[in-house]
């Protein structure tokens, strides 16, 4: 007789696939690990598991999820994980059929991210920099100030997602490097260019650390990654970075909840494609596989073609 899998069988399972064959990294593992977890104890409530749940199971999770308060973005997230389960069961003969497969998502607008204005940006940058070269700052305090400023410098260059950014390896600082390969989602590569700026500020922040090699305590510079984590192994943590960014933006007269790690990488966008950016140019920079994740930002090549038709066209109101 042949044993059911339970459904923590099963979300290994499916994990391991995601992980061998489409490469999800850690982040999105976790995230699916949640949100399936949270259907199999709805699911064990009402009598149920992933392997005999009907269509209309799976709709009164939905409306569960919604009686909790959950926002239509994260049922939308909820469904697209239980999609890709049952495909998944499907095609591993577990389930003969996909209840999914008819459902349909909650209707809802895609928000505008938020986005700081360039005069915004530019402060913080600058109150970094003033903390990162203060002069009566410790040496421990003055490294902190300038492994900030060396972040908020290349986050703002390049656009990277915050996991690819705290994760960059030391080698990525060449003093002659004009560009860095970030391995991004799904392991991908892609070659992001670097401005000046943040050449120098990395410059400045690993001469720092080359310093701390007179401190045997100091394992800094001895790590592989840019951006190490003080006092433990391994990088710089997201939150902690978030923390940081925070701090920075309320010693820079700007409201903490405005700034965070993300905010920055759409001001990058955003900023581009005000400036002329290509859109399709935009999306590799910021390693979207779909153009779709980049026209979020289509509000601003509107706002700058509406521009250049007030001020250029020869019939344009004066």
């Amino acid at each position: 007789m042949r044993t059911t899998p339970s459904d923590s069988k099963l979300t290994g399972l499916f994990l391991d696939m995601l992980a061998a064959e489409q490469g999800a990294g850690h982040n999105t593992l976790d995230a699916y690990r949640r949100d399936l977890t949270d259907f199999s104890e709805f699911l064990g409530r009402v009598g149920h598991s992933f392997v005999d749940a009907e269509t209309q199971v799976l709709r009164d999770y939905l409306a569960d999820l919604d009686a909790r308060g959950f926002k239509s973005a994260s049922v939308a997230r909820r469904l697209s994980a239980m999609r890709h389960l049952f495909r998944f069961l499907l095609n591993e003969r577990i389930r003969s059929e996909d209840p999914a497969a008819i459902l349909s998502g909650p209707k809802r607008g895609r928000g505008l991210p938020k986005v700081l204005s360039i005069a915004d940006v530019d402060r913080m940058l600058r109150r970094a920099k003033e903390l990162s070269k203060a002069a009566d700052a410790s040496p421990s305090k003055r490294l902190r100030a300038l492994r900030l400023y060396c972040l908020l410098e290349v986050l703002y260059a390049t656009g990277l997602r915050v996991s690819e950014l705290v994760a960059l390896p030391r080698s990525a600082a060449k003093r002659d490097a004009r560009m860095i390969v970030v391995r991004g989602k799904g392991n991908k590569e892609r070659l992001v260019p670097l401005n000046d700026a943040a050449r120098q500020a990395m410059a400045d922040y690993l001469a720092a650390t080359e310093a701390a090699k007179a401190d045997k305590k100091n394992s800094v510079a001895a790590s592989k990654w840019l951006f190490p984590s003080f006092g433990e192994s391994g990088h710089l943590t997201r939150q902690h970075f978030a923390r940081d960014l925070k701090e920075l933006a309320v010693a820079s007269g700007l409201q903490a909840r405005l700034v965070s790690p993300h905010v920055l990488r759409h001001a990058f966008a955003s900023h581009l494609l005000h400036n002329g950016a290509d859109l399709r140019i935009v999306q590799t920079l910021l390693g979207h596989t779909d153009i779709s994740t980049t026209q979020i930002y289509t509000h601003v090549v509107e706002e700058r073609l509406k521009s250049l038709v007030r001020d250029l066209h020869p019939l344009a109101e004066k």
